[in-house]
């Protein structure tokens, strides 16, 4: 569609939303058809806006979203127009729906490696032990691998802290509930999930390989609505409605396990188990007001906890051991004009480990994590249909505290002031056109200037020549270190025909935190560090390149992304450290990382059967001076294949049946591979790192989800039947070396063993609504 100067041109924006519950819907594709036969297309922001700029006129708007009748109307453009969309979800309507054409979303976008995943599709999957897990999901997509037992994500070869996981723009530091075996997004207070995982635009920063954006639900603000479950190790209830209808509404949800409470009343006072337990619980919380037509206020709150206690059964010993997340968002969105739409977040964010025990009359305790205030503000300007600008700033002080001990013995105490307590401030700005250059190229040009600095109190310890160590002491806020970056991004696209089209990318990000961990999975007590005079921030460059088409009347759409990432300043701990309680910087050794390989997506998005298949082909290196004699090293999440099904049936209005199947190359480990004595003690001698292969991981879960036909139309129930690990496959978890005779007798035995965690579990979980 062309502009001419000398026609009057109008602007159409307003919000796209969900008829039911008033839910704006995030990234809802808008296709806008002229009189002569046109299409231009645009799509809802993250906060469900759109805003487009049209010559005076008549024109057919169909508005489409994955889960709602396709909306169509008609409309006459002589002056500016506000119009909010009401979109019906497609289990409210029984009619036939004409299926207009999305190929906006993965064609004519110039999005790349970009993947929306309606929560729907999340909780149609089959689960284990009755946990919908949002996590476990987007682990079934391309280029995106993880572990048994572990909630970290590693994404196209990065680390499982590379990943910028936001929950109402509030970042999350730990994911992980059950020692990483649960995630910590309750499905049921969610609205959207989307994964970025190469070609990540410059509003986005501060991680180098992907970006996790959750958003929770607004609240229905049209009537009260509930819904929950009840698990075998979990329930779960949320409640939402309007505080006043079509102005102002809440969403309040909560989730608990109960393993503790059930078994208690079957452990003996005598049992070395008696009085201790173990549970997890996620509270979210969200209120939203509309002030005016251009004002809007949202609050949002996560607190989420693992707690672990232990007793001994004489009471001489007890242990307490709690851990988790807390965040708080605060979101204005105000509306300019027509064309210019802003929203600031004021941000809180809390995670915290912490350890206490007794003994006798002596206690010791030890805290570590991190704590955020952040604020930012977003800008879109719609300045013409083929440009849309984005503009904003981002500023975080962060407070890093790392294994802060204390103790009490009797009736004397110490609390020592702990010099590794570490503050910074990270700050960028940015600017990006996502514009459109004739009928086949696109393009997203966008700059990101970030910067990291270390403030005091600070006190620096350093060598000073003579065998002694001089003592640099900062004031509050005193800079220490400083380090700026520049990060380009470049996306294009060009459209091959209506049907298909090829996109690139070439990024660079810039990382200034990092998790360091002394163990191959994420555990609440591995540390996150800043950037210092020591530690220099992580870099990388990504350059992508894919296909993208759709199939049949868009019944599938796939694509093929090809890429490659090398990354700088990666951080590991030396060979044979020990955890302490000295600064950890000073055991962390420095290299660098690269990987690359090939994605395949195929997804059917229509019909009765639905489902996609995913497959990766990677390489994923590290290579440090310090480490395994200099010489490059697979990464522990090197794979070479990934494979990943997943089918939905849906038989009718009662029966829906989904499966998924997953097989993926074992991991790289490190293990002994000779044992000798030396003066009659046994001595082990390691591989290279990661030299070791375990055997491939294969999986296959299937599910049932049974829906009565409601006895009143305010209620629904259903009940889902799972079954994780169909024929009980042992996959290794670890291996370890058990050691059985002895030397003088002549019959000593070293066998390696393998751990594996999880058989065949069938799980039964009740879901209602009202």
């Amino acid at each position: 569609m062309i502009s001419f100067t000398g026609f009057a041109q109008y602007t159409l924006s307003g919000y796209v939303r969900d008829s039911l519950n008033g839910e704006l819907l995030i990234g809802a594709d808008i296709h806008v058809q002229s009189a002569t036969g046109s299409v231009l297309d645009v799509s809802t922001n993250h906060y469900g806006f759109y805003s487009i700029l049209l010559p005076a006129g008549t024109y057919k708007l169909y508005v489409i979203d994955p889960g709602y009748q396709i909306d169509s109307c008609l409309i006459m453009l002589e002056k500016d127009l506000s119009l909010d969309i009401l979109m019906k979800p497609l289990h409210y309507t029984t009619q036939e729906i004409t299926i207009v054409s999305r190929v906006h979303d993965q064609i004519k976008s110039t999005e790349v490696s970009r993947i929306r995943l309606p929560i729907q599709e999340v909780k149609s999957l089959p689960v284990m032990a009755g946990e919908v897990d949002v996590l476990k999901t987007l682990e079934m997509l391309p280029g995106v691998q993880a572990s048994e037992g572990n909630t970290g994500l590693y994404i196209r070869g990065g680390n499982a802290d590379q990943n910028l996981i936001l929950l109402d723009d509030a970042p999350v530091y730990n994911t992980g509930h059950l020692f990483g075996f649960f995630s910590i997004f309750n499905a049921d207070a969610i609205k959207n999930v989307t994964l970025i995982k190469g070609g990540i635009p410059a509003n986005y920063g501060g991680r180098l390989s992907s970006v996790i954006d959750i958003s929770m639900k607004d609240g229905n603000n049209q009537q009260m609505h509930g819904e929950g479950g009840i698990g075998l190790i979990a329930s779960r209830f949320s409640i939402e409605g309007p505080i006043r209808k079509n102005k102002s509404s809440y969403m309040l949800s909560a989730r608990r396990t109960y393993v503790d409470m059930l078994v208690k009343p079957f452990v003996s006072k005598s049992s070395s188990f008696y009085g201790s337990g173990y549970y997890f619980y996620d509270l979210n919380a969200k209120l939203n007001q509309q002030f005016s037509d251009r004002d809007r206020l949202y609050a949002s709150a996560y607190l989420g906890r693992d707690v672990f206690h232990f007793r001994s059964s004489e009471n001489t010993f007890q242990a307490y051991i709690p851990w988790g997340n807390t965040t708080a968002t605060v979101r204005w969105n105000h509306v300019f004009n027509a064309r210019m739409f802003a929203n600031t977040s004021l941000i809180y964010n809390d995670y915290r480990f912490s350890f206490g025990a007794t003994q006798n009359n002596f206690t010791v305790g030890l805290n570590s994590g991190i704590h955020d205030w952040n604020l930012k503000t977003d800008v879109d300007y719609y300045l013409n249909p083929h440009h849309h600008l984005q503009f904003g700033y981002d500023y975080i002080f962060h407070t890093f505290q790392p294994s802060t001990a204390s103790g009490r013995s009797d009736t004397a105490s110490f609390h020592p002031a702990n010099p590794m307590k570490k503050y910074a401030h990270e700050a960028a700005v940015y600017v990006l056109d996502d514009m459109q250059a004739g009928e086949r190229w696109g393009f997203n040009l966008g700059i990101r200037y970030s910067l990291f600095q270390q403030v005091g109190p600070y006190v620096r310890v350093q060598p000073d020549g003579s065998g002694h160590d001089d003592s640099v002491f900062y004031r509050r806020f005193q800079p220490v270190k400083t380090y700026m970056q520049l990060e380009p991004r470049l996306i294009a696209r060009f459209s091959l025909n209506t049907k298909a089209s090829l996109k690139a990318s070439v990024t660079r990000t810039a990382q200034y935190i990092h998790l360091v961990s002394n163990s191959g999975t994420t555990l609440p007590t591995d540390l996150w560090v800043p950037s210092t005079y020591r530690v220099k921030p992580q870099t990388a460059w990504e350059y992508t390149i894919g296909y993208f088409t759709q199939l049949h009347d868009q019944m599938w759409e796939a694509s093929l992304e090809i890429y490659e990432r090398q990354m700088y300043h990666q951080i590991e701990f030396a060979e044979g450290y020990t955890p302490s309680l000295d600064d950890p910087e000073n055991s962390f050794v420095f290299g660098k990382g690269w990987s690359y390989g090939s994605e395949l997506f195929i997804h059917k998005q229509k019909g009765k059967l639905t489902g996609w298949l995913s497959y990766t082909l990677s390489w994923t290196w590290r290579k440090f001076p310090d480490l395994n004699d200099g010489q490059k090293y697979p990464a522990r999440f090197d794979r070479r294949h990934d494979l990943n099904l997943v089918v939905g049936y849906r038989l009718n209005d009662r029966w829906n049946f989904s499966a998924d199947f997953v097989f993926a190359t074992g991991n790289a480990v490190t293990i002994p591979n000779q044992f000798y004595f030396i003066e009659g003690v046994l001595t082990q001698s390691y591989t290279q790192i990661n030299g070791y292969r375990m055997k491939p991981y294969n999986r296959l879960d299937i599910a049932a989800v049974y829906t009565p036909k409601p006895k009143h139309h305010r209620f629904h129930h259903s009940w889902m039947f799972s079954i994780y690990n169909v024929y009980s496959r042992l996959n290794p978890y670890f291996i370890y070396f058990d050691q059985s005779g002895g030397l003088l007798q002549g019959n000593l035995q070293i066998q390696a063993k393998k751990v594996a965690l999880f058989p065949i579990i069938p799980s039964v979980t009740w879901n209602f609504i009202f």
